[in-house]
């Protein structure tokens, strides 16, 4: 009985692990909204990580999340760190393409609650009524990142997450651009 057992548990064992190991080796989500700014007051939101906080979908999930910077805004060397509850977990971004106002590259890296890294990219094209700005992630997908592939599509949830970024950051943005406009 036991040997029919353990046997029957190897192979759903084999076949889940089978299954696993046919998903896709990488993933890449990627969302885009127009933006009532010009492109460099847009561009500024992004490459600016202390500007996070008013329009990140995760900056508000944890109020005591403890966040570190580094380097000079806005260029390559840039970094945020930061460390939080479940939600959040822990890691760091490091800017590593800066063209201003046209394009921003950052290494995504997750130290907790899995560990990862990917890249991140933002863009920033110029349009009639403002700027088209597309957020976009890619990585590898590890054994454990494919089998929660088959439970979850990353498209889906981190695209929920980037479409909620990118309406906040537009009012962000849009109002910023306000202000300027009547200064001037």
């Amino acid at each position: 009985m036991w040997k029919k057992v353990f046997f029957a548990l190897a192979a759903a064992l084999a076949v889940f692990a089978a299954v696993v190991a046919t998903r896709p080796a990488s993933y890449r989500v990627s969302r885009n909204a127009a933006i009532a700014a010009p492109p460099a007051v847009v561009f500024a939101q992004v490459a600016d990580f202390h500007r996070w906080d008013s329009w990140s979908p995760w900056a508000k999930l944890d109020p005591s999340m403890q966040t570190t910077y580094g380097g000079t805004l806005g260029t390559v060397g840039a970094t945020q760190a930061w460390k939080g509850n479940d939600k959040v977990g822990e890691g760091r971004m490091t800017i590593v393409e800066a063209r201003p106002p046209e394009r921003l590259g950052i290494r995504l890296e997750f130290i907790k609650p899995f560990a990862s890294t990917n890249s991140t990219e933002f863009t920033f094209a110029p349009e009639s009524r403002g700027t088209r700005v597309t957020w976009t992630m890619a990585g590898n997908n590890n054994f454990i990142g494919k089998a929660f592939g088959l439970f979850m599509d990353f498209d889906t949830a981190i695209g929920k997450d980037f479409d909620k970024g990118l309406a906040a950051m537009r009012g962000v943005a849009e109002a910023e651009a306000k202000k300027a406009a009547a200064v001037h």
